[in-house]
């Protein structure tokens, strides 16, 4: 009796949630918006494609003046410049719109300024006078050096490849950051997106006026469970739907977007760093969720109950003021500290197991701390929520809750 209660508490739940209008409308707004910006990039850089094309093919009428003796004028000739008989007179041509620039490169261009002056054509077009000074001045170095190699080398444009090792095996640099990190980002999105419910599920029944009918029917537990799961579910489809157009803005419109490629191959997946970083995610899950529910069972309406998940949103981001410690000096007070506290534990750890500094005690250590007190927090809320559910006006009292039996 009481399975199948729990699956008409999820059922009810997940379909109450799912035909809300509010919902989809909460849930829609973030990948409709996310829609109109690509398609306002997808078009404006379409744009600007098609304007450094024409810029490509427009011929710019310019003449220079060269105290260094860098500048090849041969190259200037293949450009379509000339050389400058008067600089004054030069400047006085491009005022007058007779001549598009005038560039003049000083005796020393690594340590003076090289002046550009050309005719205004706008903000986004008078960007090609200096990309063409700059062009001339490293096409004339790269032709005076006469080696290509040696050009590649002195813009410092060679290729490097960095190996690292720790404790004797090849370390994954980045590529092994990124994987246990996702567990942290789903923590985040997960709280961010279900906390609010989390902490209104049990309320609205109290609002409503209904929870001591339900209980004549439903054990608690079987309720506050029920309704974890539900909201789990309902969290599922809404991470689906944001991610949705993001995936296909990857897939179909990359390189308008110019968005870089992103190689599979460069992750490095360490087992170990994963199973502890689902571990990590679900015990913290687990707390949060117990506390939130605990929350919303005490408290009498959801603006009183708003007030304390705005606290608990905070726990959650105050690692990240001592993130540099974390990096640089895990064992610093204050990291363990934050590693150590239920509340800030599961994104203090999860950052340290990405970054491979938590060792396999701290890790067991935490994630049965997030365990146990999630559990016991659970407990805690099914016993608030049973004797909350009769407090319409006022906060339950902690003392009066647990003096009952």
């Amino acid at each position: 009796m009481a399975r199948h209660n729990l699956g008409t508490v999820v059922s009810f739940e997940v379909t109450r949630n799912l035909t809300k209008r509010r919902f989809w409308i909460s849930t829609l707004i973030v990948p409709v918006i996310f829609g109109i910006v690509i398609a306002l990039v997808v078009l404006s850089n379409t744009a600007t494609d098609k304007s450094v094309n024409s810029q490509k093919n427009a011929k710019l009428t310019f003449s220079y003046s060269d105290a260094s003796g860098y500048i090849d004028p041969a190259l200037v000739a293949s450009f379509g410049g000339t050389l400058a008989a008067d600089p004054k007179a030069a400047i006085a041509a491009v005022k007058s719109g007779a001549l598009d620039a005038y560039f003049a490169y000083p005796a020393d261009p690594t340590t003076q300024t090289t002046r550009v002056y050309g005719v205004d054509e706008g903000i986004f077009q008078n960007g090609k006078y200096s990309s063409v000074a700059t062009a001339l001045l490293v096409a004339s170095a790269e032709a005076k050096i006469g080696d290509a190699k040696l050009s590649t080398l002195a813009q410092g444009a060679a290729p490097v490849v960095s190996t690292t090792y720790k404790d004797g095996v090849e370390a994954g640099g980045i590529g092994g950051v990124i994987p246990p990190l996702l567990f942290l980002a789903i923590f985040y999105i997960v709280i961010l997106l279900l906390g609010n419910q989390m902490l209104t599920s049990t309320l609205e029944e109290k609002e409503d006026r209904v929870s001591e009918m339900i209980l004549t029917t439903l054990n608690p537990t079987t309720l506050v469970v029920g309704k974890v799961v539900s909201l789990f579910i309902v969290g599922i489809v809404q991470m689906i739907v944001f991610t949705l157009p993001i995936i296909i803005g990857y897939v179909f419109f990359r390189t308008a977007l110019n968005l870089p490629e992103f190689d599979l191959s460069s992750l490095d997946i360490n087992p170990w760093q994963m199973v502890v970083g689902a571990l990590l995610l679900a015990g913290g899950f687990t707390l949060f969720t117990g506390t939130l529910v605990a929350v919303g069972a005490i408290m009498p309406t959801a603006k009183e109950a708003g007030q304390v998940f705005g606290i608990m949103m905070a726990l959650i981001f105050v690692p990240f003021y001592a993130v540099s410690l974390v990096v640089s000096d895990p064992h610093a007070f204050i990291v363990q500290l934050f590693t150590y506290f239920p509340y800030s534990a599961p994104v203090t750890a999860m950052l340290r197991n990405g970054f491979g500094s938590l060792s396999p005690l701290e890790a067991t250590i935490v994630i049965v701390e997030q365990f146990a007190l999630g559990i016991i927090v659970l407990r805690l809320a099914v016993r608030l929520f049973r004797y909350g559910s009769i407090e319409y006006s006022k906060k339950v009292s902690l003392k009066t809750a647990f003096a009952r039996s």
